[in-house]
């Protein structure tokens, strides 16, 4: 019997080669010559994010059992990955699966709950909050073969769920999916976590990562690049934007004032309507910026630190940048 205080995922020194012999190493789809470390609470979000080729499927499909691993170990829900006991109490929604296109939306997600041991009343019982939350209640019973490629992507879902699973995992599970579907979606995932469900997302939507997901990882080359929380990923800088309205102000003292706060050791950069000042952390330095722009008549409609998106720390972590 597991511990439910175990993490939900566990990776040790994991690796995974393809195609290796006696003549060759093969190819290294994941963790190099060392392996990875990972680990997964429960009841949390966690988000896989990285390249084509970087290794995110290959991670998914050893743990789900899929696939052997090279070396190390790998653990879902306290266990070997590929046991049959946990794997019955996983929902996986893959990255462009296939569904039966000869069946209704009901009907798949009748089978699909008693492929895992469920009654067929049970998942009727069932299905039905879940088709409602993501708005696939009026299509339940229609041929799959008529559903758009959003509705294919709800419909998963609700297929991945529908056996109330201790983790899901989700490959791309906003792929083709318009804005309304997405937000329930999103709101889908709040509310499982909430419920101490773990969910594993694999996507390449870096803002639908960055509004749900407590932990990311970034991977390239089958290496973990970064590992953190939104916040840890993306830091806050010394750099001050002020958010101003120069309109008042004409330009030959709107440039005087530029020039007079480069000679305070302040870079200015000037966009329409906002003013970008290169200030060091301390508050006195913001302070004596402010005390000039009211002195100049300047209202100033905003101050917030500059702050690197996740999109932007994911580029420069692949294209090589500063680890």
């Amino acid at each position: 019997m597991t511990s439910s205080t175990s993490p939900a995922v566990r990776v040790t020194g994991l690796r995974k080669a393809y195609g290796g012999s006696l003549f060759g190493k093969g190819f290294q789809a994941l963790g190099g010559e060392s392996g990875i470390d990972l680990k997964v609470e429960r009841g949390s979000v966690f988000g896989l994010l990285g390249p084509n080729g970087a290794g995110k499927t290959t991670l998914v499909k050893v743990l789900l059992g899929l696939v052997r691993k090279t070396a190390g170990e790998a653990e879902l829900l306290g266990e070997p990955a590929g046991r049959p006991g946990p794997r019955s109490r996983v929902g996986y929604l893959p990255e462009a699966h296939r569904l039966p296109l000869y069946l209704t939306g009901r009907e798949m997600l009748r089978i699909s709950g008693m492929m895992v041991g469920c009654s067929k009343s049970w998942i009727d019982e069932r299905s039905g909050p879940w088709l409602e939350k993501l708005a696939m209640t009026d299509s339940a019973d229609r041929k799959i073969k008529e559903y758009s490629k959003g509705m294919m992507q709800r419909i998963g879902l609700v297929q991945a769920l529908i056996h109330e699973p201790e983790v899901v995992f989700l490959d791309e599970p906003t792929d083709g999916v318009d804005p309304v579907g997405r937000a329930a979606i999103r709101e889908t995932v709040t509310d499982l976590a909430k419920g101490g469900t773990t969910v594993f997302i694999n996507s390449h939507l870096l803002m639908e990562v960055e509004m749900i997901c407590d932990r990311i990882v970034i991977l390239k080359d089958g290496l973990i690049l970064r590992e953190g929380t939104l916040d840890e990923l993306t830091p806050s800088s010394d750099a001050v934007h002020l958010r101003l309205d120069a309109s008042a102000t004409s330009a030959e003292s709107l440039g005087a004032l530029l020039a007079e706060f480069q000679g305070l050791g302040f870079p200015p950069s000037l966009d329409p309507g906002e003013l970008l000042l290169a200030l060091d952390a301390d508050d006195a330095s913001l302070n004596r910026a402010i005390d000039k722009l009211r002195g100049a008549g300047i209202a100033i409609h905003g101050v917030y630190r500059e702050r690197k998106g996740l999109e932007d720390v994911f580029i420069e972590l692949v294209r090589g940048g500063a680890q």
